[in-house]
């Protein structure tokens, strides 16, 4: 398998990014967001944009999962193109995500050529984000060798409060592949729920590297007076 020396089975994958308008956007709060992951236990950093990945990559030896978000985040913008897949692989990224749902893409192109052309030309893995069951089986038909549940509740209604434990269940029943859980992972009982619903290895973002997420969810949980 293409991929067993990259992400081992039982990884857990931290997801070290920050959007625009948080204080830890920029690549150095992003590298050292890794080294503490590494440092607790991280099999693998998911990463965004080549200045992250590159910043990740000079002080970690970890497998870095690559991706390139661009365009409108209400459509496919997860690494839309085989051209902004081009710099994460140059910034050190050994494995490319992209957006695997059936959704159209910028360009007009298939995900099997995108995928086609990331082996081919950048000779990298791929794993696909999708949000459904029909799209993680397209996906691993265009070529895929892992498929994700990161988009689902993102991308026709209204987001749930928890982990797609089901389309992960649902997943690993029909895919010949690794099927990582990724989404509204924030504790325990969540990633112990998508490991037994079958899932290979568990990535984890906003719970572990966005304290502003954080605090901003604990002081909801404050009664009001």
């Amino acid at each position: 398998m293409i991929t067993s020396d990259l992400l081992r089975p039982g990884s857990l994958v931290v997801s070290c990014q920050a959007g625009p308008g948080n204080p830890f956007h920029s690549p150095e709060p992003m590298a050292l967001m890794a080294r503490a992951a590494e440092a607790g236990g991280a099999a693998a950093i998911r990463a965004n944009g080549a200045a992250d990945v590159a910043a990740i990559r000079a002080v970690t030896r970890l497998p870095i999962i690559g991706l390139n978000k661009l365009g409108d985040p209400g459509g496919v913008f997860i690494t839309p193109t085989f051209e902004s897949a081009v710099g994460i692989v140059e910034a050190g990224a050994d494995l490319i995500a992209l957006d695997g749902t059936l959704r159209p893409r910028p360009d007009g192109a298939e995900l099997a050529n995108q995928i086609d052309r990331i082996h081919r030309e950048l000779g990298v893995p791929v794993l696909a984000d999708v949000d459904s069951l029909e799209a993680g089986l397209a996906a691993r038909e265009a070529g895929a060798e892992l498929v994700a549940t990161t988009l689902s509740g993102y991308t026709n209604g209204r987001t749930p409060g928890g982990p797609d434990v089901e389309l992960v269940r649902q997943l690993a029943a029909k895919l010949d592949c690794p099927v990582v859980a990724e989404g509204r992972i924030r504790t325990p009982e969540d990633v112990r729920a998508v490991c037994e619903a079958g899932a290979y290895a568990v990535v984890v973002g906003y719970a572990i590297t966005n304290p502003m997420d954080i605090t901003a969810r604990l002081v909801g949980a404050i009664p009001r007076r």
